[in-house]
C-alpha cells in the first residue's frame, strides 16, 4: 500500500507540475464538486461511526481505519478548494496547486506505511 501511495504521489506531482508549465487549463467539473461536497459531510460521519466501533470491539486496526478516513476527509477538502477556485473564479492554476498541496501529504501517508509505522496506538 506504501509503494502504490508513492507511485501516486509521484504521478500527481509530476502532473500538476506538468500542468501549472504548460498553463492547461482544467475543465470545470460539476460532478467533482458535488462529490467532494458530499464526501466532506459522508466521511467525517464515517470516521466517527468507525471510532465508535473500534472502542466497542477494542479493535486498533479500526481506529487506523477511522484515521485513514480523516486522511480522506483533508483530501476532498482541498480538492474541493481547487475544483471551486477554477470553476467559480476561472482560476485555472487553482486545481494543480491543490493537487500540489495534497503530494506530501500522501507521500507521507506512503513513507509510513513501507516503513511500517502505527498511525495509532
Amino acid at each position: 500500500m506504501g509503494v502504490c501511495l508513492l507511485a501516486l504521489a509521484s504521478y500527481v506531482g509530476y502532473e500538476s507540475i506538468s500542468d501549472l508549465a504548460s498553463r492547461k487549463a482544467p475543465e470545470h467539473s460539476t460532478p467533482g464538486i458535488i462529490l467532494a461536497c458530499v464526501s466532506l459531510v459522508a466521511m467525517p460521519l464515517l470516521s466517527r461511526a468507525k471510532k465508535n466501533v473500534g472502542n466497542d470491539l477494542g479493535s486498533a486496526a479500526m481506529h487506523a481505519d477511522a484515521k485513514q478516513t480523516d486522511f480522506c476527509v483533508y483530501l476532498s477538502a482541498i480538492l474541493l478548494l481547487g475544483l471551486v477556485l477554477n470553476a467559480a473564479l476561472g482560476w485555472w492554476w487553482a486545481d494543480p496547486v491543490s493537487a500540489l498541496i495534497m503530494v506530501p501529504l500522501i507521500a507521507k501517508e506512503g513513507v509510513e506505511a513501507v516503513n511500517g509505522e502505527r498511525c495509532c496506538d
